[in-house]
C-alpha cells in the first residue's frame, strides 16, 4: 500500500505542483478540504501562496483551522502524523504576521513574521519580494535535512519572513537583505519550509522523499 499524503486545499496554494512531486516519489497525494480525510492520511502538507490574512480566513471558512492547529501541535510534540508546511504554510504556523495585523495564525511555532525592508543596514536597496535561488545553512539537523550538503540552494518567493523565538526551532537558515531568517522551522514531526521544495529540483525532491519516507 502506498503512503497516503493529504494536501490541504484552501485555494491558496500551488496544489498541483506539490501533488505531482509527491506522486513522482511514489506517494498517493490526496488534495482535500476535509479535515477528517486529512487526519486519516499518513502525512499532511499545508502549502500556500498569497496573503496571510486571506489564507487564515480561508482556513476558518472551511472549518480547517482548529483541526490543523491540533494536527500541527501533535506533530510538534512528536506525536500524530508528520506535517509539512510550505511557504505561506510556514508563516501560518506562527501566531500572526505583520502582513495582516489582528488576524490569527495557527500559533504552533513561537516567533514573528515581519516584512523585508526595502533597504539593508547599509542603505542599499533590496528587491522585495525575495525571489529566486538562495543558499541555506543547516542550523539544527532533522530527518528532512538528511543528505543536504554544506551549501545547498532552494527556490524562494516571499516578501515576509519567519523568525523563530527559540533557536532550536530553526532547522535551516537563509540570508537576504542583511537579514538571517528561518528557511525551515522544525519541531518533532512538524516541518515547514519558506522555500518551495517542489520547485527546487534535485535537492527539493530529496527533501520531499525524506518526508514521504517518514510518513511511510
Amino acid at each position: 500500500m502506498s503512503t497516503r499524503i493529504a494536501i490541504v486545499d484552501y485555494e491558496m496554494g500551488n496544489l498541483r505542483s506539490v501533488s505531482s512531486a509527491l506522486a513522482h516519489l511514489g506517494a498517493e497525494a490526496v488534495i482535500t478540504a476535509d479535515a477528517g480525510e486529512a487526519a486519516a492520511a499518513d502525512g499532511l502538507v499545508l502549502p500556500g501562496v498569497g496573503a496571510f490574512g486571506d489564507a487564515a480566513r480561508a482556513l476558518e471558512e472551511r472549518g480547517l483551522t482548529a483541526a490543523l492547529r491540533d494536527m500541527a501541535s501533535a506533530a510538534s510534540e512528536g506525536n500524530g502524523r508528520p506535517f509539512l508546511g510550505i511557504c505561506l504554510g510556514l508563516q501560518l504556523l506562527f501566531a500572526s504576521s505583520e502582513e495582516a495585523p489582528g488576524v490569527d495564525g495557527l500559533g504552533v511555532i513561537p516567533g514573528s513574521v515581519p516584512r523585508f525592508s526595502e533597504t539593508d543596514g547599509a542603505g542599499t536597496a533590496v528587491k522585495v519580494p525575495h525571489m529566486g535561488w538562495n543558499s541555506v545553512t543547516v542550523e539544527n539537523a532533522n530527518p528532512l535535512t538528511a543528505g543536504l550538503g554544506a551549501e545547498e540552494y532552494f527556490y524562494f518567493v516571499h516578501s515576509y519572513y519567519s523568525l523563530t523565538a527559540e533557536p532550536g526551532d530553526t532547522a535551516l537558515s537563509c540570508e537576504y537583505g542583511g537579514v538571517r531568517f528561518a528557511a525551515m522551522a522544525a519541531r518533532g514531526k512538524l516541518f515547514a519550509t519558506q522555500f518551495h521544495p517542489e520547485k527546487s529540483q534535485a535537492m527539493g525532491l530529496a527533501m520531499l522523499r525524506n518526508f514521504v519516507e517518514m510518513c511511510s
